[in-house]
């Protein structure tokens, strides 16, 4: 009678390492999916992060140039005021 529980709680544990193992394998699957699923959105963050970090060069270079430009412009128009200015001090 022994050797049947003996038996019988042999088979009941392994067939719960069996569950256990299913178990864990499922888990592990489930956890390479999702660390799977983060690499994928880290990726589109960095790609993001690239185009924004361009995006953003461009932008400021415009900025520099614009200023540039105005800069340039500003003086012009001083220069003109400046030379207006003498001409007609010097009319009178």
């Amino acid at each position: 009678m022994k050797r049947k529980e003996e038996a019988k709680l042999r088979k009941r544990n392994e067939e719960l390492e069996r569950v256990l193992r299913k178990r864990n394998e499922e888990r592990e699957e489930q956890m390479r999916k999702e660390l799977q699923k983060a690499w994928e959105r880290l990726r589109v963050a960095e790609e993001a992060e690239e185009t924004l970090c361009s995006q953003l060069g461009e932008l400021e270079a415009e900025s520099v140039h614009q200023a540039c430009e105005y800069n340039a412009r500003l003086l012009s128009l001083i220069d003109q005021l400046s030379r207006a200015t003498h001409q007609s001090a010097s009319a009178c």
